[in-house]
């Protein structure tokens, strides 16, 4: 069974998350969990500009995504930062590049899931998952969230992200707040429900 977890990641919020539901991912029996990063779009002088260079360059060792990764797992797991309410760019032109896959077929009956990052609590996660998840549908996915079984996207006394739709997480303004352990945790909750949904539906 193979799961592959698809994150595009800027400053390194989501490529923690990606980690996160990896980890959980690979709790279950039989899971083979991998994970890709989405190839960026932005030249080195704007990267650097931005802050994100050095960032970036320690994510070397995680293999850039093709389209055939996507078409060879089971189940996938998207992660990327909120845009103005949407996917960021990147991740919108990849999947803008799966037509071939989508005219074959080849996503039918995967099993897709969304995580997220924003700079702000309500910075947009929930309309970035939920119109996400319009792709997955076109590519015929099951679309899995993150349920209420996960308590703790129910917590009051802190600032967190985590919804039914996914798990999430709030970067700062200036990206200075890393994922918290709630949040992490929801990732981790939501990388194995993936992979159980995922195992019942191979059997």
């Amino acid at each position: 069974m193979k799961i592959l977890v698809a994150y595009y990641s800027l400053y390194g919020h989501v490529k923690r998350m990606a980690e996160a539901i990896k980890e959980g991912a690979g709790q279950v029996k039989g899971a083979d969990v991998y994970m890709c990063r989405i190839p960026e779009t932005l030249s080195q002088d704007v990267l650097e500009k931005m802050g994100a260079l050095e960032v970036q360059k320690g994510f070397a060792d995680i293999p850039v995504c093709k389209a055939d990764d996507l078409a060879g797992a089971d189940a996938i797991i998207f992660g990327t930062p909120t845009r103005f309410g949407n996917m960021c760019g990147q991740m919108r032109q990849f999947l803008d590049g799966t037509g071939e896959l989508w005219s074959k077929g080849a996503l039918v009956g995967k099993v897709g899931s969304v995580f997220a990052s924003s700079a702000t609590q309500h910075g947009g996660q929930e309309s970035t998952i939920l119109s996400f998840h319009i792709t997955l549908l076109h590519h015929g996915m099951i679309v899995v969230g993150l349920p209420y079984s996960f308590a703790g996207q129910m917590r009051i006394d802190e600032v967190t992200g985590g919804s039914p739709y996914g798990a999430t997480t709030i970067a700062g303004g200036k990206g200075e707040r890393m994922p918290s352990e709630n949040e992490l945790n929801a990732a981790r909750f939501q990388g194995k429900h993936v992979a159980e949904i995922t195992a019942k539906l191979i059997r």
